[in-house]
């Protein structure tokens, strides 16, 4: 589909909205995964001055009905097997006076009661009756309203962040001042275009012209995917860098003592002429290089990294692997996207880069956890952020957003942060979910769990720890491939994974690996982990243990695990005095 053509489709769009009685200002949900009609449906929002709003799939049908409500959504974007979860629940969403099918045929759509004051009709005929009778556009001020996003919290209820147009205008504008993209450029849509990180991205590139493809809708088959479009840039998040580092390193080990060694003599020789700035010898990517990067379709020249930090040494690795820039950002809904990212020439890691040109950043300091801009070797402090990327306030929420925002017009992130030389900003903490250990230690349980998830054992990992117990214990969602190739290899029997989670000896291995790998990343000794227990099943939106950016809603995991983090603490004090003996 050509640029031509969406802007075709965006103008029916508007005017089909406008022709069933929608004013300007009117909220417009949309209700699908990542498809061509998302981006269409957003921008004749923007082109007519109506506020879209997200709806996610995977905040659960009650979260979905909260945000009709409380953002008076009055259109909504659907697929059939959304419409089904609206039909439960229509007679509570009162605003709604359309709900358009995208892939619907109008014969086919259930008959809605007469009463019920809504219209239902599929994309298609939406598209013709806006055809018919076309209305001029209603473009928006910077300082209206483009979107209402609404976060999960950990806790709670979802936030609204209100965004203005301004706002995602400004953000781009940053983000694209060091980096330039081009029409001959082509873009892989899969990341939740509900969140911010893809829903920048597709702004970017709809400004240079890129060519964006959708994925199929399964991401078990995003591989396929990838070596069908071929995109140029590719864009994730360490969790899935994670397992591409995970899968070629096995695959390496497994490959026999020959193509092992070829691998690590290519790997140290490209590592380090990507770090020194030097070109590398086409040699080693003919031989080695080339077989990994065309995993990803072969064409990628830039890859970005954000939503939670990625390891230093998965970076370098991938660097090598793929040839091209991996640039990490830092940012947030409230700022509408990047706060922060690295500079395409930076061959250092292990920071988030510098400030986006459209804002600027302050640390701020926080007594109670040591942290100050008096700090050596580097100022230290909570992370404050301003400029004209901020968001204009919660919806609806004027105590929780003066709880973010100060009189000044500084967002307090909740991230520790310090400042690297060259104005490099660092994230080492985070205020909330600090604690502390019996003995006075301050732990961050996401740092550690982010050094273990490069163990090979470990698909997910929940570190926990409070101020009764001295050490740290864990609950390891575990590869299962991995472990039964472990025990084929130490000559174990079971009759299921479950039994073999179970296993003592599965239990000491990965714990032994975790070790390894936390001595190998500089963990502190009370950082390391003293007990595992092993899981199979993954950590998920639908067992409410993961936020819908994939981070472990930390009460929910400590309530679902308490018995096995009891269990945990009660052998290790069983064996304490064996260790003191």
């Amino acid at each position: 589909m050509t640029y031509g053509e969406a802007g075709t489709a965006r103008s029916a769009l508007g005017s089909g909205l406008r022709h069933y009685g929608l004013q300007p200002g009117a909220c417009i949900g949309i209700y699908f995964i990542n498809r061509p009609e998302w981006l269409i449906v957003d921008h004749a929002c923007s082109a007519y001055s109506f506020t879209s709003v997200p709806l996610y799939d995977t905040l659960g049908p009650d979260a979905v009905k909260y945000i009709v409500n409380h953002a008076d959504v009055q259109a909504i974007f659907c697929v059939t097997s959304t419409l089904n979860t609206l039909l439960s629940f229509l007679s509570e969403i009162p605003s709604v006076r359309v709900i358009v099918v995208v892939g619907g045929i109008d014969e086919h759509l259930p008959s809605l009661p007469s009463m019920s004051g809504v219209k239902l009709i599929s994309y298609s005929k939406l598209l013709g009756q806006g055809q018919s009778s076309i209305y001029p556009f209603c473009p928006p001020k910077p300082e209206d309203v483009a979107t209402i996003c609404y976060t999960s919290g950990t806790t709670g209820t979802p936030k609204g962040v209100v965004l203005s147009h301004g706002n995602l205008i400004a953000s781009v504008a940053g983000m694209t001042l060091s980096i330039k993209f081009h029409p001959s450029d082509i873009y892989i849509s899969y990341l939740p275009l509900a969140h911010i990180y893809e829903r920048a991205n597709q702004i970017l590139s709809v400004y240079y012209g890129v060519a964006i493809g959708f994925y199929q809708g399964d991401s078990m088959k995003l591989m396929d995917d990838l070596a069908a479009l071929r995109p140029t840039i590719f864009s994730s998040v360490p969790r899935l860098y994670n397992r591409i580092y995970a899968g070629i390193t096995n695959a390496v080990k497994t490959s026999g003592v020959l193509k092992d060694r070829l691998f690590n003599a290519a790997y140290n020789s490209k590592k380090q002429a990507v770090m020194s700035g030097r070109k590398p010898s086409p040699m080693w990517d003919r031989l080695v290089f080339n077989k990994i990067k065309d995993k990803l379709g072969g064409r990628v020249r830039l890859m970005t990294s954000g939503a939670s930090p990625l390891s230093p040494d998965v970076m370098k690795f991938l660097r090598v692997c793929f040839g091209c820039p991996i640039l990490e950002g830092y940012g947030m809904t409230e700022t509408s996207c990047v706060i922060s990212s690295m500079d395409e020439s930076d061959t250092l890691t292990g920071h988030v880069g510098s400030p986006n040109p459209a804002c600027e950043i302050k640390l701020v300091d926080v007594p109670e956890m040591n942290y100050t801009s008096e700090d050596l070797p580097h100022p230290r402090g909570e992370i404050c952020v301003r400029g004209p990327i901020i968001f204009q306030g919660y919806y609806k929420d004027e105590v929780q957003t003066r709880e973010v925002i100060d009189d000044e017009g500084w967002l307090h992130t909740g991230d520790i942060g310090l400042w690297l030389p060259a104005g490099r900003l660092k994230i080492i903490d985070r205020k909330k979910n600090i604690f502390k250990l019996a003995q006075g230690e301050y732990i961050a349980p996401e740092k550690i769990e982010n050094v273990y998830a490069k163990c090979k054992f470990v698909a997910q990992c929940f570190v926990y720890g409070d101020s009764l117990n001295s050490s740290l214990v864990a609950v390891v969602c575990v590869e299962p491939d991995v472990l039964k190739d472990w025990a084929t290899s130490e000559g174990i029997k079971y009759e299921d994974l479950g039994q073999l989670c179970n296993d003592p000896r599965a239990r000491a291995a990965v714990l032994a690996e975790m070790d390894a790998v936390g001595k190998e990343a500089q963990l502190r000794g009370f950082e390391l982990v003293k007990a595992v227990t092993l899981v199979i099943e993954p950590f998920t939106m639908e067992n409410g243990l993961l936020t819908p950016t994939f981070k472990i809603k930390r009460p929910q995991a400590k309530a679902y695990f308490a018995k096995a983090i009891s269990d945990m603490y009660a052998e290790l004090s069983s064996d304490a005095p064996k260790r003191m003996l």
